[in-house]
């Protein structure tokens, strides 16, 4: 557990993901572990990852902190409903849902990008991110960084939102939608998006595990070899972030997610 909770860690804190995504899988899959169980010890290996990670990215100004504590609200509001709900699902439905958002996911990161046409949501930032002169500064322009533009800002709400749910329900932290989300649909470049999910992550999954906490689906057993290499492994890989080329990162998000959807969804199936 420390062994695959180390791999997660290093995973996770360089795809933004919290690592919830492989130890999920790994303890269900590999342990045997009840779904809920297995969630429960992700949403705690997910602070430990946010927690390794985030000072990393912070301290050397990749995140967008006014981002993503703008989208965080939101996003810990749904984690409350999401868990509210997670003990009511069947164990099968929670694992088909696994594998449709992982799937869908690695459809949206494996499409070739293109370059869109600009519109009246998106907001030029000079390279001092000021905003341009004669202009009102607007919510969109005070979250934009230095080199990009941030825009969709209502999409951003509710996919932030969405991505609360699925991290209570499924034990992923969200980040599997919110580096899409940011890095897709709001413009922010994928190494920016990835960091700002690294930051936000451990609060989505502290709010989701108030509540498995009061339900008693948290096994200490497995959480605790599993946080700590979890944690070794975040620190690790935060550190080695910026010496990964971003193409390879991208590809190596497909072919994970599209791996452990297809292991999710055969033992949904039965």
């Amino acid at each position: 557990m420390v062994a695959s909770g180390i791999g997660a860690g290093v995973f996770g804190s360089l795809l933004g993901l919290g690592g919830g995504i492989l130890i999920v899988p790994i303890l269900t899959l590999g342990f045997g572990l009840d779904l809920r169980e297995a969630v429960g010890v992700s949403l705690i290996s997910v602070i430990m990852t946010s927690s390794a990670a985030a000072g990393v990215y912070l301290e050397r100004h990749v995140a967008n902190m006014r981002l993503g504590m703008t989208l965080e609200l939101f996003t810990a509001l749904g984690a409350l409903v999401g868990g509210s709900i997670a003990f009511l699902l069947a164990e099968n439905v929670l694992e088909g849902l696994f594998a449709v958002l992982l799937g869908y996911v690695a459809f949206t990161m494996a499409r070739p990008r293109t370059e869109t046409a600009h519109d009246t949501s998106t907001l030029d930032i000079d390279p001092d991110g000021e905003a341009e002169p004669a202009q009102e500064v607007s919510t969109l322009e005070r979250l934009s960084g230095e080199g990009y533009r941030v825009r969709n800002l209502g999409l951003g709400i509710v996919g932030a939102s969405f991505a609360g749910i699925v991290s209570a329900l499924l034990g992923i932290g969200g980040g599997i939608i919110k580096v899409p989300l940011m890095n897709v649909g709001m413009g922010v470049p994928l190494r920016v998006a990835t960091a700002t999910s690294n930051m936000m992550i451990g609060i989505t999954a502290a709010a989701s595990a108030i509540i498995y906490v009061a339900r008693g689906g948290i096994d200490v057993y497995s959480a605790a070899p599993t946080a700590i290499g979890v944690f070794l492994g975040a620190s690790a890989g935060s550190r080695l972030a910026h010496r990964v080329d971003l193409r390879i990162l991208r590809w190596l998000f497909v072919v994970v997610l599209i791996y452990t959807a297809i292991q999710m969804l055969l033992r949904a199936l039965g």
